[in-house]
């Protein structure tokens, strides 16, 4: 029987469900009433069947990500797996060229992803768009060079109290950053409040000054973790959001304040988070940089025109040709992006250059996302042209905040 390429059905969830326990080893679960299949509409699915029996999964969530102060519609690509007896046969291929397509049809203009492997995807053009920071740090440990702790008034608020005062800061946290998601309801109970773990139940610290609520931390609190006799408790952080330098250090001034505990994790901190630079010995936060999601651009003039971008002095233009892109290939062509400088801005298809960069669409999602400069690209051979065009593509691509999405999904 041929292998057919479809959307599950609602009846064919508990299949999705069952590969995603199957794939990843329990990871979302081993029910067919996992993560996977609770948040996964069948509308959003396209999946490969031998006759009755799903072979292949993969779905995509309709998101609203943040892109340096402007909100655009995103693909967080998902639940993406094969039997292994069916793999090598390219149905994942099959199922991203014709899914890539659908995201474009619905105004995708880039798309999304948490790598099980870096190879695969990078087929597929998606390039890394940001890590998660690690930091591993005791209490005792947690000072600042200037001696400055914050001056913020902390207020520690428990479950359902903590959920709207949360959701408020959130959305200001995240204006004008980059890979932030407008969390769903079901990002925030999964990810930041989800009290259900051997963690224990999530507790809320929020920092006020006179202006009000300027910035929390969730998280939770267990004893016997630490194998330390004096200090043996340990504090997940599950979520940070701050307004103010003056919220964040008297954040982490309140964790400081938990003298029974020896280890605070906090394993999805942004690359630029400001801890490093204001800790009298930022060594002992034992910083350890991992690998975060990974974006493609769908549509790339569309990207281009939905992206934010800084104000400059006066206008500015740069071109760029992508000769191949075999799953999307009306992404082809040299496309001219011009900045005026107040806000406007404007992508239009024009004819080669001189002064025409020539890059992959991998390599200008990590220029788009801004994970890497376009200096840094070009020496890397990954971006050819001539440097005063590399050196306007470097000014133009500059975000507010490196690229960053602390949920998983």
């Amino acid at each position: 029987m041929a292998i057919e390429i479809r959307r599950a059905t609602a009846g064919e969830m508990e299949q999705v469900g069952l590969m995603a326990a199957y794939v990843y080893g329990g990871a979302f679960g081993d029910g067919a009433d996992n993560i996977t299949a609770t948040s996964m509409r069948p509308e959003w699915t396209l999946c490969a069947f031998d006759g009755a029996k799903l072979v292949t999964s993969f779905g995509t969530f309709p998101f609203t990500m943040r892109a340096n102060g402007e909100a655009i519609s995103f693909g967080g690509v998902t639940a993406v797996g094969t039997r292994p007896e069916y793999r090598r046969r390219g149905l994942v291929r099959k199922i991203m060229t014709q899914a890539i397509q659908d995201q474009k049809d619905q105004g995708q203009s880039v798309s999304g992803l948490w790598a099980s492997q870096a190879a695969i995807y990078q087929r597929y053009g998606y390039a890394a768009a940001g890590a998660n920071r690690h930091y591993t740090v005791d209490t005792a440990d947690i000072r600042f060079f200037d001696g400055d702790g914050g001056a913020c008034a902390i207020e520690r608020l428990s479950m359902p109290e903590c959920i709207e005062p949360a959701k408020g800061l959130y959305r200001r946290f995240i204006a004008n950053r980059f890979g932030y998601l407008h969390r769903s309801s079901i990002l925030w109970a999964e990810n930041v409040f989800d009290g259900s773990s051997s963690d224990g139940p999530v507790y809320m610290a929020l920092a006020s000054d006179a202006e009000g609520p300027q910035g929390y931390v969730a998280y939770t609190l267990r004893a016997n973790k630490v194998g330390h006799r004096a200090r043996a408790q340990e504090i997940k952080i599950r979520d940070v959001a701050w307004l103010t330098l003056d919220a964040y250090r008297s954040l982490w001034s309140f964790l400081a304040g938990h003298d029974l505990v020896g280890r605070v994790l906090w394993e999805n901190a942004p690359v630029d988070d400001p801890a490093p630079h204001l800790f009298s010995e930022p060594r002992m936060l034992h910083t350890d940089d991992r690998e975060g999601t990974w974006m493609r651009l769908i549509d790339v003039p569309a990207a281009l025109m939905n992206r934010g971008y800084l104000p400059a002095a006066e206008p500015t233009r740069v071109s760029f040709t992508i000769e191949s892109d075999a799953l999307a290939p009306w992404n082809e062509g040299t496309w001219a992006l011009e900045l005026d400088g107040q806000g406007g801005k404007a992508v239009n298809q024009v004819e080669p250059s001189k002064d025409s960069l020539t890059l992959s669409v991998k390599t200008l999602a990590s220029l788009y996302t801004g994970i890497h400069t376009a200096l840094e690209l070009s020496q890397a051979g990954l971006i050819f042209g001539p440097l005063s065009a590399v050196q306007t593509a470097n000014a133009m691509f500059t975000t507010y905040f490196k690229p960053h999405c602390p949920d998983h999904y």
